[in-house]
């Protein structure tokens, strides 16, 4: 189905296209500086599924519109097993570590702590950006879009906040 975009939305997609583009290369950067491999897998995950935004976002410049309602139940799926991977990495990782250091919940790395910081930061604004767009469109296809890329944003920014919280990074009040 082809759609016609007004300038707003083109604008507007354009941004969107600029903020993928650079959690995609801060994503994929991280994990090369992560020292945890549960992180690092987890920044590898997370820039695969930046890269699969970004194409949805070219192909919104184009003038297709996306359907999102088939595909969104089988790639909500195959998120929730890769989080629960995840989580039970990081659950044997977490008791590996606590049974061999004597710091464990403690902050470990301050590097993969300020590299968990900056990612959650950068969620939270795309996130952010991605709600004002989502009320911008009219085109009830491209909404749906952009409300599952955000919902991914959002969790991505949980899945960060989880790693940071298990691993003492990030202190509950």
């Amino acid at each position: 189905m082809n759609m016609t975009l007004t300038q707003k939305e083109k604008a507007l997609l354009k941004d969107q296209q600029t903020h993928e583009k650079i959690c995609i290369k801060k994503y994929n950067n991280y994990a090369d500086h992560a020292q945890d491999p549960e992180l690092k897998q987890m920044f590898q995950t997370y820039a695969g599924q930046e890269q699969q935004h970004l194409n949805t976002l070219d192909q919104m410049m184009n003038g297709q519109a996306p359907k999102m309602q088939q595909n969104q139940q089988s790639q909500q799926q195959n998120q929730q097993s890769q989080q629960g991977q995840q989580q039970n990495q990081l659950q044997s990782h977490s008791q590996q570590q606590a049974g061999k250091n004597p710091m464990s919940g403690t902050m470990q790395n301050q590097n993969d702590a300020d590299l968990c910081n900056d990612m959650l930061m950068t969620e939270k604004y795309v996130s952010d950006a991605y709600n004002t767009a989502v009320f911008e469109f009219a085109n009830t296809d491209a909404r749906q879009a952009l409300n599952h890329i955000q919902k991914e944003e959002q969790q991505h920014g949980e899945g960060i906040f989880n790693y940071m919280n298990k691993n003492g990074m990030y202190q509950l009040q």
